[in-house]
């Protein structure tokens, strides 16, 4: 299996899908290559695709917060999305981007390896669930994903938009993180009892 970093290359000229007209760059995603926890959001937006990092500006800050709050650095998980390219206006990605994309999300997970993902906002969380439910009844769950342990939470945008430091979903987001924390906790006494990942389950992703 190829490494992040050869992925990446390949994805930086990748052409699937109507976004590579109207990109920037390819934000392929960031963070440690062996982390236990992903996190996985919609698409880049303008700063994402301006600078090729996702979640900056302020919603990434609200992130790196939250993930201070439970003892984590960016550099210790690693952050994506499900599309790589930035949807025009920041609409939602379409079906068949989506499509074009998923190769690429999957090939992620698959060098990755997390025990956790932390879907961010309704449309991940949709995506990954294959669920109508909204984000507000799924959120701080824990759920069973092709052998992963999965979290929904809200996208730390929506927190901005809907008042910030403060607001109930402010609130339930940081109660969400406590849930990421004890969960990472757990899967990693279960490793450390040798219960890893079966390789059959860890393949299929989607």
């Amino acid at each position: 299996m190829r490494t992040l970093e050869e992925a990446a290359l390949e994805a930086a000229t990748c052409t699937r899908c109507r976004l590579a007209g109207g990109r920037t760059q390819v934000v392929y995603g960031v963070g440690n290559p062996n982390a236990d926890l992903m996190f996985i959001g919609e698409g880049p937006g303008y700063h994402e695709d301006q600078q090729g990092e996702p979640f900056v500006g302020a919603a990434g800050q609200l992130l790196n917060k939250m993930l201070a709050d439970i003892g984590l650095a960016r550099e210790d998980v690693y952050i994506s999305n499900v599309v790589l390219c930035r949807p025009p206006g920041n609409r939602d990605p379409m079906a068949d981007e989506i499509e074009a994309c998923t190769p690429w999300l999957t090939e992620r997970i698959s060098i990755i390896q997390p025990r956790l993902i932390v879907t961010l906002g309704n449309f991940a969380t949709k995506h990954f669930l294959n669920t109508s439910v909204g984000i507000t009844r799924l959120r701080g769950q824990k759920h069973a994903c092709h052998g992963r342990t999965l979290i929904p939470t809200f996208h730390p945008a929506a927190i901005l938009r809907g008042g910030g430091e403060g607001s109930r979903q402010y609130e339930e987001l940081r109660q969400d993180f406590g849930v990421i924390r004890s969960t990472l906790d757990e899967l990693a006494r279960a490793a450390a009892a040798g219960q890893p990942i079966g390789e059959e389950e860890q393949m299929e992703l989607f």
